[in-house]
């Protein structure tokens, strides 16, 4: 079954495009990994805010992913930008009237 994490990432004042330039750059291995979908969002209304949105073939992928180097440096440079305040929700995709 396809996995979502759907994520809300609160920076510290000013720091969001900080962020996104993080997140947006390629990340080798990613696709490889079992990524399908990656998508990293604002909304303006709140301005130290950054949304992920991430489709993966499982769960088990996704974690795997964040062994991979280029995750794990993305992460460590993106630590210190990041206020602590974090949400989202994670689940189990049953399908799409798309497909």
């Amino acid at each position: 079954m396809t996995f979502a994490n759907v994520g809300v990432l609160g920076t510290k004042p000013g720091q969001r495009d900080a962020l996104v330039a993080i997140l947006l750059r390629p990340k080798t291995g990613m696709k490889d990994a079992g990524c399908l979908l990656y998508e990293v969002g604002i909304n303006d209304d709140l301005p130290d805010t950054v949304f992920v949105s991430e489709l993966w073939e499982s769960a088990e992928a996704h974690r795997a992913s964040l062994e991979l180097d280029s995750t794990r440096a993305a992460i460590a440079e993106a630590m210190p930008l990041l206020s602590g305040e974090m949400g989202g929700h994670r689940f189990t995709v049953l399908g799409s009237p798309l497909r």
